[in-house]
């Protein structure tokens, strides 16, 4: 049979340049109530990356509002003199965000925003921000989305986070980093090889993750940013599960180079790693407290999965999870009152749940099958994880209370090892 080479190179460009495409977000399941609020567009502005489009797609997307659509708009004022607020009461709106944009010679931009209770006409909030470059456009829309958010939820806006990821297609594996909608991916690593437990920096500048060099497990850390990386352990054996330490200069990752595989930490400025755990059972999973006095980690010295923690200064292990007979891959809320996990119980799957750890109530979040690798949002509001169901693999969020869900995916890759970013220093 003739091949036509032609056809074929077209088709392994497709199939490449489709783990590169955006994450598409489909929105679930919602809040019971949404909150209404009118997003003008803004004078002066345009296209499909118009920042009101994109600060209502964000809003919407967080499941906790409903965006007035732009056609059910009586008017569309661009600054506070013009507001008549009988006209959004009359659409049922609660707020109404409005803003400007004034283009620049140099091709940069100035833009301004107002938030507004539609009830008492109280403004909520603005800002203005000056010398903006066009590449930055939906960089600022998501940050005045998060202002918005803020104001009227009393939380942190993740709109302006990113997530880091891990797309299969074939035997070709991308770690990859996008903003939290989806778009804009920029990969960060290619490999014939998987790659594994991608984790975050608290400052958000380095991923470190494992993979495989020379048939030989390794741990890296790389730069986001230049992408250069760094070799942290190449010990003979499991080098694997990074976590990086709250304030930077520590690592905690699984080796085997002494027995069975157990949880060490090495400080990334040089030295020998120091062992914490010493058990015949496997030990994996660390997880940094955010406060670094603590690890967690996976261990089935029990018997089966179960989250144990012990002090990262070296001592005694002290078990935490009880509930279910499978409690694997621990990931601690930012404020460090939850913990999140994958649990089994009862055959009824693998699901994400979280764990109160001052009352040790457990909540199931999720429906399964087969979901892992949870990991929090910066403002602990929603976990980011990974939903498999038969041969396909997507990532999906869920609220913490478990109201508001979404999936992601992208066409032909499946996507796996989601991490959510840190907060931003800024727009």
């Amino acid at each position: 049979m003739r091949v036509d080479l032609r056809w074929l190179s077209l088709l392994l460009l497709v199939l490449a340049g489709a783990a590169r495409a955006d994450l598409r977000i489909e929105i679930t399941q919602g809040a019971a109530q949404t909150i209404p609020i009118a997003v003008i567009p803004y004078a002066n502005d345009g296209g499909p990356d118009a920042l009101h489009a994109v600060i209502g797609a964000d809003l919407a997307r967080s499941g906790q509002f409903r965006v007035i659509p732009d056609d059910q708009m009586l008017s569309r004022p661009s600054e506070a003199s013009q507001v008549d607020f009988r006209d959004w009461k009359l659409v049922m709106a609660q707020y109404l965000a409005i803003g400007r944009l004034y283009p620049s010679a140099d091709g940069s931009f100035s833009a301004e925003f107002e938030l507004f209770n539609v009830a008492s006409g109280e403004r909520m909030t603005g800002a203005r921000f000056n010398g903006v470059a066009p590449a930055s456009k939906r960089r600022l829309a998501h940050h005045i989305a998060d202002l918005i958010y803020e104001a009227i939820t009393g939380v942190r806006g993740v709109f302006g986070t990113q997530i880091s990821y891990v797309t299969q297609v074939g035997s070709s594996y991308e770690l990859q980093v996008a903003d939290a909608d989806g778009h804009s991916p920029t990969t960060v690593l290619r490999s014939q090889e998987p790659i594994l437990s991608p984790t975050w920096s608290a400052d958000g500048r380095f991923l470190a993750y494992a993979t495989y060099a020379n048939r030989r497990a390794v741990v890296f850390r790389q730069s986001v940013a230049t992408g250069a990386r760094q070799q942290v352990s190449a010990f003979p054996g499991l080098n694997g599960a990074p976590a990086l330490s709250p304030d930077g200069s520590r690592m905690a990752l699984v080796l085997s180079k002494d027995g069975s595989p157990d949880i060490y930490v090495m400080d990334l400025a040089g030295g020998p790693p120091r062992r914490l755990t010493r058990h015949y059972a496997i030990d994996t999973e660390p997880a940094w407290s955010p406060d670094g006095r603590y690890i967690y980690f996976t261990s089935d010295r029990s018997g089966g999965p179960q989250i144990y923690r012990v002090p990262a200064s070296g001592g005694a292990e002290e078990r935490v999870t009880f509930d279910g007979n499978y409690n694997a891959r621990p990931a601690l809320s930012p404020d460090g009152r939850q913990l999140a996990v994958v649990h089994g119980a009862g055959g009824r799957g693998y699901r994400i749940a979280v764990l109160d750890l001052a009352s040790r109530r457990l909540s199931v979040l999720t429906d399964g099958p087969l979901d892992e690798s949870p990991s929090f949002a910066p403002n602990g509001q929603a976990i980011i994880y990974t939903a498999k169901t038969g041969g396909a693999e997507a990532l999906a969020t869920v609220s913490i209370d478990g109201a508001v869900r979404q999936r992601l995916g992208i066409s032909q890759a499946k996507v796996r090892e989601p991490a959510w970013s840190p907060f931003s220093a800024g727009p």
